[in-house]
């Protein structure tokens, strides 16, 4: 089979791998139908973050179930299922308690000695703890399969940067960071019934997409200039709800600081740039908190499904280009420019 594979910063090639078999019991394999690049892989394309040359990338996909492990119980051959970007045995602590990520037995696509996402086929390992089956008339609909895929991670991801933040009914929320994931961020804030949404970004494109998922304000300042836009946008209070989605000593400074006294700030943004922007102090001088982390996206799935296929939410407006598994190299070099914000991959 053909799959995505990094051998260095800014070289993104398509080569032959193996094919996938089921190796334990619990495994399926996925023939992908659709996959996408994330922001995060591009620390990886950019030489921020390591890998082994070779190494298969790609955490984003759902497909069709095509091999089933003789313990898998709630998957047949045939089945359409979206995978989170992590997988988990569903049966320990963790994942009880719906931190799917702090599986002992799981971990993430792409890793050394795991399958990635953006290729042909996958071996899933646990799949009746991490998949979630989707309607098999799902498959064919283009309409559709841009948001179910958002599900397996962006989507997810904003959901949890609002949760974590405790977005609530009437609250103003701000959120920093223009890219997919701060998107879902103001679209899940919506959908939790946010008062008022304010979308910290300059990218004008991004910025009206921002507005049709329900930022009632753009600010497109950065740093101090965007604190002090927040705060007169705000009475000089800030807001009750800040959603940080970049992952920079900037903009956790300026999510800090733009958070109304005894709000909170749900980080979802993968760090890059250390934790000088924590300033505890500030923090505990106006009780302001700080809650987030890596999103158990199997724990929201279930919960945003429902709205994706109703078409409550649209999430999939995120992909704004879409690729053949050929077009992957150029998919990367695009989101890296910036010309473009998502890209999909249908096969």
């Amino acid at each position: 089979m053909r799959a995505t594979v990094i051998h260095g910063p800014n070289d993104i090639r398509i080569e032959d791998v193996p094919d996938p078999v089921i190796k334990h019991p619990t495994d399926v394999v996925l023939r992908v139908v659709n996959a996408c690049i994330c922001g995060s892989d591009l620390w990886a394309y950019r030489g921020v973050a390591q890998r082994v040359a070779g190494q298969r990338i790609g955490h984003e996909f759902l497909g069709v179930v095509e091999e089933v492990g003789t313990e898998v119980r709630g998957f047949a051959k045939g089945d359409l299922a979206v995978a989170p970007f992590v997988w988990s045995d569903g049966t320990c602590d963790f994942c009880r308690e719906g931190l799917q990520t702090s599986c002992p037995h799981g971990g993430f696509w792409g890793e050394v000695g795991s399958d990635g996402g953006q290729g042909e086929a996958v071996r899933v390992p646990f799949a009746d703890g991490t998949l979630v089956k989707l309607p098999k008339e799902a498959a064919g609909d283009e309409k559709l399969l841009p948001g179910l895929l958002a599900l397996s991670d962006v989507m997810s991801t904003g959901h949890h940067a609002a949760v974590s933040a405790g977005v609530r009914p009437g609250a103003t929320v701000a959120v920093v960071g223009d890219g997919a994931v701060g998107l879902c961020g103001v679209l899940a804030a919506h959908r939790l019934g946010a008062g008022r949404i304010i979308a910290l970004g300059r990218h004008t494109a991004r910025t009206e997409l921002a507005r049709r998922f329900g930022a009632t304000d753009v600010v497109a300042e950065r740093g101090d200039a965007a604190v002090e836009a927040v705060k007169e946008l705000t009475g000089g209070q800030g807001a009750h709800a800040v959603l940080e989605a970049v992952g920079t000593e900037e903009s956790m400074r300026t999510a800090i600081s733009i958070t109304r006294d005894g709000g909170a700030v749900g980080y979802v943004g993968v760090p890059h740039g250390g934790s000088a922007g924590v300033d505890i102090g500030q923090m505990f001088g106006r009780n302001v908190s700080l809650n987030g982390g890596v999103a158990p996206a199997r724990a929201y799935i279930p919960e945003l499904l429902p709205d994706v296929l109703s078409g409550a939410i649209e999430p999939g407006l995120v992909f704004d280009r879409t690729v053949g598994l050929d077009g992957v190299p150029d998919g990367y070099r695009a989101m890296d420019d910036r010309s473009a914000l998502k890209v999909r991959i249908a096969f």
